[in-house]
């Protein structure tokens, strides 16, 4: 008795020390933190085990035949629960043929020891269910649960009439209520960790998309910054007004840089196709490449102008940087389902990063794929390198301008000085 008293006691610290850990903190209280889903091991079945205090005070009390027999048949019975319930909450043990082995021979003791003893004896079903409802899921669980009930049913209907019924009905309850707690809390759990990986891609893609307009951006503002800076120190000897005047363009690029950095942080920004056909113009002046522009067709929505000003932005910084060209030209045309852009120079063919096609072309491709178009990049058969972007365009999606005409053109060539 004492070294039982000992085992209880033991058994009893454990389970206040699990609660106490189990007990929200200050954050969790204030709704900062959710815990949701089942307990981490098998300590929150062990209480259960308490109803088989019956069976050991008759044992201890001398009122049970052959006490060796039951109290070796209580102890297997215990043992065979704990084993499976610890085994019940991690998926891979509980699924494996040692439990569904141990749960069979649960049963076998059971209908052994309620047979042999009945009264307190019969209440061991009720625990087998609650078992079998932790660690059995699917098709084995309806099975289980209904065979259980039966069995229990009939062994106690032999040893105490009627009321079999009660602890059929408990032992079925047992089984359905347990499974049923444990499965959802397992699908609370998944569903958590289902919503935390979503928001975990979210935020990358977030990221990613920034990183990618952050490139856009600063490439090519800093490449019209060091185009203009280097023209203002050629000039700065032989014509001062001139160099004053590519320096007030690099004050005025570095603001307008500063704006677009801002509106982009803050997720606002959108692009305009006319105002990146103008900065194009002056980046190639500057980097002495004639400018040709061409545009046709009627307006676009304001997202194929974004989209078709960040092709302008990528593919002008390109030429400047990469290609030697002496001229570059930016043709747009626009239908009545779709609108193309291609910038074209005379270059060496090699208007895009060295080592092949790059972090901006890559990203303007993503792009244009997300919103049903396409971009083609690559060296011409006579010279030079090409960039060709096509987009969709809604009609409906058209902005309407009543001074215009239903098919505007118009051809501006610029040519650098």
């Amino acid at each position: 008795m004492t070294g039982t008293g000992g085992w209880l006691r033991r058994v009893s610290c454990r389970l206040d020390a699990w609660q106490l850990a189990r007990q929200p903190g200050p954050a969790e209280r204030d709704g900062r933190e959710e815990r949701v889903g089942p307990p981490p091991t098998g300590f929150a079945l062990l209480p259960w085990l308490l109803m088989g205090l019956g069976s050991l005070a008759n044992i201890f009390q001398g009122r049970a035949s052959s006490p060796w027999i039951g109290g070796l048949g209580l102890l297997v019975f215990n043992s065979l629960y704990i084993y499976v319930a610890f085994r019940s909450f991690d998926k891979e043990r509980r699924e494996s043929p040692s439990t569904r082995l141990a749960l069979a021979a649960m049963a076998l003791v059971t209908c052994t020891l309620a047979l042999a003893y009945g009264g307190s004896w019969l209440l061991f079903f009720p625990l087998l269910g609650l078992a079998a409802g932790a660690a059995l899921r699917g098709r084995w669980l309806g099975r289980w649960g209904w065979t259980l009930a039966a069995v229990a049913g009939i062994v106690a209907g032999i040893k105490d009439g009627w009321t079999g019924l009660n602890i059929a009905y408990g032992t079925f309850l047992s089984t359905m209520v347990t499974a049923a707690i444990l499965s959802l809390s397992d699908a609370v759990r998944e569903l958590r960790a289902a919503r935390e990986e979503l928001a975990t891609r979210a935020v990358a893609e977030e990221r990613l998309r920034f990183s990618r307009d952050l490139h856009d951006l600063l490439g090519h503002t800093l490449s019209v910054i060091v185009v203009k800076s280097e023209a203002a120190r050629r000039l700065a000897r032989r014509d001062l007004d001139a160099a004053l005047t590519q320096i007030t363009d690099i004050e005025a690029v570095g603001r307008q840089a500063l704006t677009e950095v801002r509106e982009a942080v803050t997720g606002y920004r959108e692009g305009s196709l006319g105002t990146e056909l103008d900065r194009a113009r002056s980046a190639l002046a500057a980097a002495d490449v004639e400018p040709v522009v061409h545009r046709s067709g009627p307006p676009l929505p304001p997202q194929a102008e974004a989209l078709l000003g960040w092709v302008v932005r990528e593919a002008v910084t390109n030429v400047v940087r990469h290609s030697g060209a002496s001229r570059c030209e930016i043709a747009v045309s626009g239908g009545a389902d779709r609108v193309r852009l291609t910038v074209t120079d005379n270059g060496t063919g090699a208007a895009g990063p060295p080592q092949g096609p790059g972090t901006g072309l890559t990203g303007l491709t993503e792009r244009l794929l997300t919103a049903g178009g396409s971009l083609t990049a690559g060296t011409e058969p006579r010279g030079g390198f090409s960039v060709t972007a096509e987009l969709p365009v809604a009609s409906e999606e058209r902005p309407v301008d009543p001074g215009a005409p239903g098919q505007a053109e118009a051809e501006v060539p610029t040519r650098s000085h």
